[in-house]
């Protein structure tokens, strides 16, 4: 293989095609003696021989502690300016029922944002009460099942849901906790942020409209108005852009509280994460203090009490403590303008991580059952489907001799791969293992073949053979 020049700006050839970048990797991952990636205790290559591969792997130990921190960020942030905090997992980044008792038993709430993700809440034994639930369109049996078993708030992304939220609350004969998304204008990521008057998108109502519509909730007998709800974007580095849409939300949120007393402020979640040794989010610390100060400034200016303060992080405590096992089918060389670009085709791809495929995301990949001291080659890892775009890592440098029947591991897949799974060309979804202390157990089991054949109702009774004419034999 020969190396090359053409690999993207942000990515350089490393001294060590072996080493893990500590913060893309999980918590106390490495390599023991004979070079085999650890996680949780447990080596690449006892996991693949019990549960093979494809095959996610969570580190629980690392997920845990990542929620206590975010945890402790926030709590210690909003103590800071004489609040306190709700801080909700977002159970759209992963949720199966071990998650749902790992960040409970940490502490924190939980967010869904479908009929089944409350049902996998409900199932792992999370309190109602804690649970908010997300949507723009939530069916009529969402919204009464949620009010029935009394989730703790509902946010309203729609004038429409004011009535069909109050309705099924009044139905029911109780007074339904409810948030009211707004669109504040500001939209943000990595290191960046764009406001502007207006957002257009499906989630949330304008700014412009959040006085009058708050004034409408707070009218309903069925309606307990929290306050206000944002979110602004995802793989955020810093607190600027909170900083920016949070002192918008309090202007509306001054004018309502004048009239009667507003509790909350919800800012969402969409903490970023390091997928690449290039990327550098700021410590959540940081960033939680940040948003509080901002919120406290904002405050003061227009003369109110600083609400109680929520949050909604999930990637940031999920994406990292994840990553994906593979086994190498082929390899590639394809000579392109600077050099050659070496394509490593894996035996998952765009039905296990869809992400690299919808949003262009980078990963981090690294030989995962042995290690090499030949010198860097240019990679792209590519999934076994068919189709072009089928790739789960566009860029990164794996040793020259990279070679079929290598394992690989893909660093901070535990957000939005197992969440965005599909069947796609008929292949079955991998399994979900968590580990810790040295111990490994599946939380999510896998597909089989025989499993995706079980569902094709054409298969489920005899069908008449064809004949030779090209009709039926009875």
């Amino acid at each position: 293989m020969a190396t090359t020049t053409a690999a993207p700006g942000w990515l350089h050839a490393p001294a060590d095609a072996n080493a893990l970048a500590e913060q893309v990797w999980p918590i106390g991952a490495h390599r023991d003696d004979a070079g085999r990636l650890v996680i949780g205790g447990v080596d690449a290559e006892t996991l693949v021989a019990t549960y093979g591969t494809p095959l996610y792997v969570v580190d629980e130990g690392d997920a845990r502690s990542r929620a206590r921190r975010l945890r402790a960020a926030f709590e210690s942030a909003a103590a800071s300016v004489g609040t306190n905090v709700s801080v909700y997992y977002a159970g759209k980044a992963f949720l199966s029922s071990e998650i749902v008792r790992w960040v409970t038993g940490e502490g924190l709430s939980v967010d869904v944002c479908s009929g089944g993700e409350l049902a996998v809440a409900l199932a792992a034994g999370a309190d109602p009460a804690r649970i908010g639930f997300h949507g723009n369109n939530k069916s009529a049996a969402e919204i009464e099942r949620a009010v029935g078993v009394g989730v703790g708030a509902i946010i309203l992304d729609s004038e429409i849901e004011i009535e069909r939220v109050a309705d099924a609350a009044a139905r029911a004969g109780r007074v339904q906790r409810v948030r009211l998304r707004v669109n504040s204008g500001v939209h943000a990521s990595t290191h960046e942020f764009l406001a502007t008057a207006h957002e257009d998108q499906k989630f949330g109502v304008s700014l412009d409209r959040a006085v009058e519509l708050g004034t409408r909730i707070r009218s309903s007998a069925s309606l307990d108005f929290l306050g206000l709800h944002c979110h602004i974007g995802s793989q955020i580095f810093d607190s600027a852009g909170f900083a920016e849409s949070a002192e918008r939300l309090l202007a509306a949120h001054a004018e309502l509280a004048r009239i009667s007393p507003l509790p909350e402020l919800n800012l969402g979640g969409g903490f970023g994460i390091a997928y690449t040794s290039a990327d550098d989010p700021t410590p959540i610390e940081q960033i939680a203090q940040g948003i509080a100060d901002a919120v406290a400034r904002a405050c003061r200016d227009h003369g109110v009490p600083v609400p109680k303060l929520a949050f909604e992080p999930g990637r940031s405590i999920i994406g990292p403590a994840g990553i994906t096992l593979y086994t190498v089918g082929t390899v590639k060389p394809v000579p392109i303008e600077g050099g050659w670009r070496h394509y490593v085709s894996v035996d998952g791809g765009m039905s296990d991580n869809a992400r690299t495929a919808l949003y262009g995301a980078d990963y981090t990949v690294r030989l995962a059952g042995r290690v090499s001291d030949e010198p860097p080659a240019l990679v792209r890892v590519a999934g076994k489907h068919c189709e072009s775009g089928d790739i789960v890592v566009d860029a990164d440098y794996l040793p020259h001799d990279v070679a079929p029947g290598d394992l690989v591991a893909v660093a901070a897949t535990g957000a939005y791969c197992w969440s965005l799974s599909n069947n796609y060309n008929h292949v079955p979804r991998p399994p979900v293992v968590a580990v810790r202390d040295g111990a490994a157990r599946v939380i999510v089991r896998g597909e089989t073949v025989d499993d995706l054949l079980a569902r094709d109702a054409g298969l489920a009774t005899p069908h008449p053979a064809p004949n030779s004419t090209g009709g039926t034999t009875a």
